[in-house]
């Protein structure tokens, strides 16, 4: 089977997040990824959907392949990263979250607006309570929870000492029946594998985490997939698909 190599980058945070700039609109993420050479971008805001089908019609028109995703804030307060093939999927989950979630009410003065757009960058809407709180679900039910919205999870930045699984928790439970973790686009993979042995039979990913535009850089990771699509991807991350994520 002939492969391809793709540029990726799967954590990425529009104006929807609090702490995303509001210059983090669906055009200007998605236009920015793809002067980068980014041909593959998730768009993964905190416990929330609402601006990834905005950015998947922008990326249409761009040549960018985006996943829609949720960086989700587990009941232990890891951060997870959620991803998904279609839009519907993801939209279905981001309810599902939505009702397991305490509703704190935003105070934008101090956390950030939380601005829902269209393809247009017209704001269409805001979400009034705190996106940044932790849900009600738990590392161990993620992985099978997001099963039943065709997607499939990995831990965030496990090499960060807050919001991470592995600050959380100390390790990577192999009851979470994770396939992969996220690595920060800086981090030391070597010292990472010694901390976190764990590491050495899953898929190791590299992201940008970023929340403004200067953040998104040239340098990321690349993947090599039979064919350019959200299932070709999450296929592989899941560890039924053919590919692989190149260092």
């Amino acid at each position: 089977m002939k492969m391809e190599q793709y540029r990726y980058d799967l954590h990425m945070h529009s104006c929807l997040s609090p702490c995303g700039d509001n210059d983090m609109t669906p055009n200007n993420m998605v236009n920015m990824a793809a002067l980068l050479g980014c041909q593959i971008l998730a768009v993964t805001d905190h416990n929330t959907c609402k601006n990834a089908p905005a950015a998947m019609r922008v990326g249409e028109q761009a040549g960018v392949l985006v996943i829609p995703g949720m960086e989700l804030c587990t009941s232990e307060e890891a951060h997870v990263v959620c991803l998904f093939e279609t839009a519907e999927d993801a939209l279905a989950f981001d309810a599902y979250v939505e009702a397991h979630m305490m509703h704190i009410p935003n105070r934008p003065e101090i956390f950030g607006d939380q601005l829902i757009m269209d393809e247009e960058d017209e704001i269409i809407g805001r979400i009034d309570h705190l996106l940044i709180t932790a849900s009600e679900i738990s590392v161990n039910e993620v992985q099978q929870l997001v099963k039943q919205y065709n997607g499939v999870a990995f831990p965030a930045h496990v090499d960060k000492d807050a919001y991470s699984i592995t600050a959380s928790l100390g390790a990577i439970p192999p009851e979470a029946e994770f396939t992969a973790a996220e690595l920060s686009s800086g981090a030391d993979r070597e010292k990472q594998l010694i901390l976190y042995p764990e590491l050495e039979n899953m898929l190791i990913l590299q992201d940008s985490d970023a929340h403004y535009l200067h953040l998104m850089r040239e340098e990321m990771g690349t993947v090599e997939l039979p064919e350019l699509s959200a299932k070709a991807l999450l296929d592989l991350i899941r560890g039924s698909g053919e590919g692989r994520f190149i260092s």
